[in-house]
């Protein structure tokens, strides 16, 4: 393919993480050093910068603060959840972004983020390749609930996995110090996928973490869950539980108090408050002290507890995004691939086709899920504990996190 020049578009979507920044950073970074890109533009919100004409130029920015990017949480340029239509039913968004992309030339598009977010890139990837202008979009992998298509894992787990293993290994201290025992439910994220909720078993593989691991892979079940915990907690005096937000019952509905009619811009349930009505719940069968525990936004964006695995493949997948695109490669989405040379683990990229990844979670296999259903098994503990590597060097200001400050200068 002939060499193309021209100007690229990076943009966040869907919820943060703790190391998304480095994949934007290895994306803008990559870019900038490129003779073929001849602008760095970076949306305000996603695809609404674009379509407001949002666009920062990076080429403003003072390298070392692009540079901190590595180690800054959250989504630096702003992130959205933005459902774009089908163009055949409302092409009024695409030619917009045909509109924007042609004023700034731009030939180059990498969108950062997880199902969601794959599907609005796989839709502008072929509405250009329909009206035949020449843009190569990259989809650049990101998501704590690890459950994108065809990639071994997804940058932003690894973090999310050892920021919940670690707190559920000093819950488990801080749960266990009066002569009085106590029930500890912790709620984590993940809707449909169990992803998260099985990293605490980590801390149980470590000897301080929860005796019940719950997943939404499979139905849960109130009155077992109820034995399960009052059987542990008369044995030991203690329980600590590991609940996924989206385990539901054996007709769907979620186990969560949180009505489905509160949705995100996607339709998907805003799911919430299931440490608290479990709590309730085991209290009334227990008669024990309980406490429920919402792990919330800081499972996100936990950068002090950050993988230095996860910051390194997170930067890895965005640097070849630009370099695949480059060379001639477009429609796709960069994914991960594990092998292990001389027993250590190693990962490369590979490419994976947008129309395949767009909307197809990935969960987490039975087989890895106990035959009772309230934990998981060696397999999985196998899979999570080599994404969970390593300590970054984070910058400091006076023994505090030293974040980019970027000057976000509007593209003219």
């Amino acid at each position: 393919m002939s060499e193309l020049k021209g100007a690229c578009i990076f943009g966040q979507s869907g919820g943060p993480t703790s190391v998304i920044n480095a994949s934007a950073y290895g994306v803008i970074s990559a870019a900038l050093k490129n003779p073929c890109i001849t602008r760095v533009l970076g949306a305000e919100h996603g695809i609404k910068g674009v379509l407001n004409d949002r666009l920062f130029d990076m080429g403003e920015e003072d390298p070392a603060e692009l540079e901190l990017l590595k180690y800054t949480p959250s989504s630096a340029l702003g992130s959205c959840r933005y459902k774009m239509k089908d163009p055949e039913v409302d092409d009024s968004d695409y030619k917009r972004i045909l509109e924007i992309f042609k004023k700034y030339d731009v030939r180059y598009f990498f969108y950062n983020g997880g199902n969601d977010s794959m599907d609005t890139c796989n839709k502008i990837s072929k509405y250009m390749q329909k009206v035949g202008y020449e843009c190569r979009v990259m989809g650049v992998p990101k998501t704590i609930d690890n459950d994108l298509f065809g990639t071994d894992h997804c940058p932003g787990f690894a973090s999310a996995a050892k920021y919940i293993a670690t707190s559920c290994m000093e819950v488990y201290q801080d749960a266990r110090v009066y002569d009085t025992g106590m029930v500890c439910i912790i709620e984590i994220m993940g809707r449909h996928a169990g992803w998260l909720a099985g990293a605490a078993a980590l801390a149980s593989a470590y000897g301080a973490g929860p005796d019940l691991v719950y997943l939404p892979e499979v139905d849960f079940d109130m009155e077992q869950f109820l034995a399960d915990v009052d059987r542990i907690y008369k044995e030991k005096g203690n329980c600590m539980v590991a609940v996924s937000e989206g385990i539901h019952y054996a007709d769907g509905s979620f186990v969560s108090e949180a009505k489905t009619s509160a949705t995100d811009g996607f339709g998907h349930a805003q799911l919430g408050g299931l440490a608290a009505m479990l709590a309730d719940a085991v209290k009334q069968k227990t008669g024990a002290k309980v406490r429920g525990i919402e792990l919330s936004l800081l499972q996100r964006c936990g950068a002090h507890l950050a993988s230095e695995t996860d910051i390194e493949e997170s930067f890895m997948s965005g640097k070849a995004a630009v370099e695949n695109a480059v060379a001639g490669i477009t429609d796709k989405m960069v994914g991960f691939e594990r092998s292990y040379e001389n027993g250590q683990y190693v990962c490369k990229t590979k490419l994976l086709g947008l129309t395949d990844v767009a909307n197809t979670e990935k969960k987490v296999p039975l087989e890895w899920i106990n035959a009772a259903h309230n934990g998981v098994e060696k397999p999985f503990i196998d899979y999570v504990l080599p994404l969970v590597q390593g300590e970054p060097k984070l910058p400091k200001q006076d023994s505090l996190p030293r974040f980019a400050k970027l000057k976000k200068v509007l593209a003219k």
